[in-house]
């Protein structure tokens, strides 16, 4: 036996190399876009003009940044992506934190406190998780008018969280599946009730899946550009719509450097998220899915 595990290490060692070198040019492939928005990013203007776009800087410098976060206009001010940046922080923070809560606890109400047409319910609530965002926007904005929140942070929050609840539901619904009935029932029998079984039994193995969802609204949130353009003013667009008005506002010659450099802060969040937590988002989610 250990001649024959011998004899197949070169030829494994071989398809292992050739599998690490076609995975490593994948890797280098898909992150090359990146890589150029960074160096263009740091280069002065002088330099991107004159040279080619994969050339190194020859004299780094961040005043591109320093333009893009404080001095850059996006539309008819020039006030830099700076306040768009917090914005889009003042408005996903409080949609996470209500979406996911919420999803907890239909995930939860779901699976351990079934009733009669809870199936229903929940198909009906996965049924959102494919509705265009497109269709509903002219009903979305008569609503947001009905309530006062048009134009508003707070209406931007209120939508997101709608359109979040069915994807957090789910998360969380095939996570508690897994979890055995009888921890609830034995809990019941001592006289627990709803909350308090949520919080003392529920929430504590929740971990995995709580950070699927944080991400998964995160990123989503994050990225939005169709609500922050379609319900939002000026001085409450995300960071997104002002780096589109950034990119698409022409004032004499075109600066690539600041807009790469805009497009970078746009994008640190969501790098900064994957990079930290990745591997819990995928531990996360291959939970949810094996039990569910």
């Amino acid at each position: 036996m250990a001649n024959v595990i011998r004899q197949q290490t070169p030829m494994a060692r071989l398809w292992r190399g050739v599998l690490y070198s076609v995975l490593i040019l994948a890797g280098l492939f898909y992150i090359l876009p990146l890589i150029i928005m960074l160096m263009t990013s740091i280069k002065p203007l002088s330099e991107i003009s004159a040279g080619t776009l994969l050339s190194l800087p020859q004299n780094p410098t961040l005043d591109p940044w320093a333009k893009a976060w404080g001095e850059a206009c996006t539309g008819m001010r020039c006030e830099g992506v700076g306040g768009y940046f917090w914005n889009s922080f003042a408005i996903v923070i409080p949609a996470v934190l209500i979406s996911t809560t919420m999803g907890a606890l239909n995930g939860y109400a779901l699976t351990k406190w079934r009733f009669k047409g809870s199936e229903l319910v929940f198909a009906l609530m996965l049924f959102g998780c494919f509705i265009p965002f497109q269709v509903v926007l002219l009903p979305m904005a008569q609503t947001l008018g009905w309530l006062g929140l048009s134009s508003s942070r707070a209406g931007l929050i209120l939508v997101h969280v709608v359109f979040g609840i069915a994807f957090t539901t789910l998360f969380f619904r095939n996570f508690y599946v897994g979890i055995p009935n009888e921890l609830v029932s034995a809990a019941k029998l001592d006289g627990a009730g709803f909350f308090r079984i949520f919080w003392r039994i529920l929430l504590p193995v929740s971990a995995p899946i709580i950070v699927v969802s944080v991400i998964w609204q995160f990123t989503q949130i994050w990225n939005d550009f169709l609500f922050g353009v379609a319900f939002s003013a000026h001085d409450t667009q995300p960071v997104t719509v002002a780096l589109n008005n950034l990119v698409n506002t022409s004032t004499g010659v075109r600066e690539y450097n600041v807009d790469m450099a805009a497009a970078m802060i746009a994008a640190l969040p969501t790098l900064l998220v994957y990079v930290l937590a990745g591997k819990y988002f995928v531990r996360g989610l291959t939970a949810g899915s094996v039990k569910g």
